[in-house]
């Protein structure tokens, strides 16, 4: 499945997110990168789930981030718990309009408005073991590659092997 449309002005989605939640993960994502993180949306993971938002800190720490747009998102969704097998730390996302007494105090929170986020609560850590850091570093990385040579072709960029550096 094509994770990415290019056709548009908007956000890199595929198709499944609500206007809601790509507001939320919008906000999120700006305040990870002030955070010096790099983000990737809908990553596959190992496991066969799909994370809705992971980040690598300039440290290294993987931290997947859950968002959840509504009470009745968060309440019929029962996969989250899988993901502390994949991160250093497990966050939830939303807005304000979503209570935050809801979410599980053992995952850290994020408040997002579109526009930035507030990171109220922290996550606690969990370090992950050296192969499955080594295998979700190199997930991360290989995806991000990949978008970013989809996203070079669908702009109409050429790509020259001469140009690379020797």
């Amino acid at each position: 499945m094509t994770l990415i449309s290019l056709s548009g002005s908007g956000p890199l989605i595929d198709g499944r997110q609500s206007e809601a939640a790509l507001l939320v993960r919008r906000g999120v994502q700006r305040l990870l990168e002030e955070m010096r993180h790099a983000t990737l949306p809908e990553l596959p993971l190992a496991s066969g789930r799909r994370a809705d938002l992971i980040s690598v800190s300039d440290k290294g720490e993987i931290w997947i981030i859950e968002i959840k747009s509504s009470i009745a998102d968060f309440r019929t969704d029962r996969k989250w718990p899988d993901y502390r097998a994949h991160c250093d730390r497990l966050f939830f996302a939303t807005h304000g309009g979503v209570p935050a007494d809801i979410f599980p105090e053992e995952c850290g929170l994020f408040i997002s408005d579109g526009y930035g986020a507030h990171l109220l609560r922290e996550a606690p850590e969990h370090r992950l073991p050296p192969a499955t850091r080594k295998s979700a570093m190199l997930n991360f990385s290989r995806a991000a590659a990949r978008r970013l040579m989809a996203a070079e072709w669908a702009a109409g960029a050429d790509w020259n092997p001469g140009m690379l550096p020797e």
